[in-house]
């Protein structure tokens, strides 16, 4: 090839490139599309676009789904509400439902449900078509002591005007869950609960448990009803075996003060018992000096020997078994 082929080439690249980049930032077909399905907006407009860093076939195929559902849409709020993060197909499509279901749903509170992080086309189609959640399993004691464990069914709607601010599913389930703790804890007997399971579902729905939440209860039906354990015969064998523990206790330490007792008395004994030994010691001595001082004669001394001897006779008598039982057969 020659140099001037090598040219040609390369001017042939060079205008493919340039035409990839009128297109690109100039959508003519878009435009065209657009132009077609009767909604009015400019190349310029589409350019822009581009700069702003927006989607063009997002904007422009939202209002034409809206133009085909007779809903009139301006761009720059669809520009907008996709600059703040929002999901515009989901606005659009939830227009087009609510509008469809005759439900009062605007822009303003589509765009609002959208960003505070709500699925606003669920939301639509939850409140032509109600959602039925089923709570846990909630165990309560009636007042005759036996446990019942309920599990509910929830149907709820969707309440458009609440849902931006309102509570979730999570608090309604929590106010489901309190208000059969609340009925059963109520009933005079369990029995009574179990024939009529539908009165838990009447004091319920009239606590107007849906107050604040983004959703609307419209029915809550006991989907089971099992008996648990008997709490109140429970609560009465733990505090039988407290009291048994209290009194077990409390005769433990009588036991430990009757022995500490006993061994002071013992202590006191052996105490009493070394003194009148020391006393004893100290009867020869005192005679010694009796005799010394001539407050005691030889006669009075026997006579106290002749004393210590009768006394030791008797006790040996006293003490002897065999005297004791001759003295009984006489």
């Amino acid at each position: 090839m020659d140099t001037n082929a090598y040219l040609i080439i390369a001017m042939g690249i060079g205008a493919l490139f340039l035409i990839w980049v009128l297109f690109y930032f100039i959508p003519v077909g878009l435009w065209f599309n657009a132009l077609v399905n009767d909604v009015r907006i400019s190349l310029v407009q589409l350019i822009i676009m581009r700069w702003r860093k927006v989607p063009p076939s997002l904007i422009v195929n939202s209002m034409i789904t809206a133009a085909k559902a007779g809903i009139n849409l301006d761009r720059g709020n669809l520009e907008a509400h996709y600059l703040a993060g929002g999901h515009v197909q989901q606005v659009v499509n939830a227009l087009i439902s609510s509008d469809k279901a005759n439900m009062s749903l605007d822009f303003k509170t589509a765009t609002a449900i959208d960003l505070a992080g709500r699925d606003v086309l669920e939301a639509v189609q939850m409140s032509v078509n109600p959602k039925v959640i089923d709570t846990k399993k909630v165990a309560a004691v009636a007042k005759d002591g036996i446990q019942l464990i309920a599990m509910a069914r929830v149907t709820v709607r969707a309440n458009i005007k609440q849902l931006v601010g309102g509570a979730g599913e999570e608090t309604v389930l929590a106010r489901v869950g309190e208000g059969i703790v609340s009925s059963i804890g109520s009933a005079k007997s369990h029995k009574a609960v179990l024939e009529n399971p539908d009165s838990i579902s009447k004091v319920v729905l009239e606590k107007g448990l849906d107050s604040g939440t983004a959703f609307e209860i419209l029915s809550i039906d006991i989907a089971d009803i099992d008996i648990g354990k008997n709490i109140g015969a429970v609560l009465q064998m733990d505090q039988a075996n407290a009291d048994k523990n209290i009194a077990q206790a409390k005769a433990e330490e009588r036991r430990a003060m009757a022995v500490a007792h006993e061994q002071e008395m013992k202590a006191k004994a052996q105490e009493a018992r070394a003194n009148v030994i020391q006393a004893e010691a100290q009867i020869p001595m005192a005679i010694a000096e009796a005799f010394r001082s001539g407050n005691l004669g030889i006669m009075d001394y026997q006579k106290y020997r002749n004393i210590q001897a009768d006394t030791r006779m008797r006790d040996s008598i006293a003490k002897d078994p065999n005297i004791e039982g001759s003295r009984e057969n006489k």
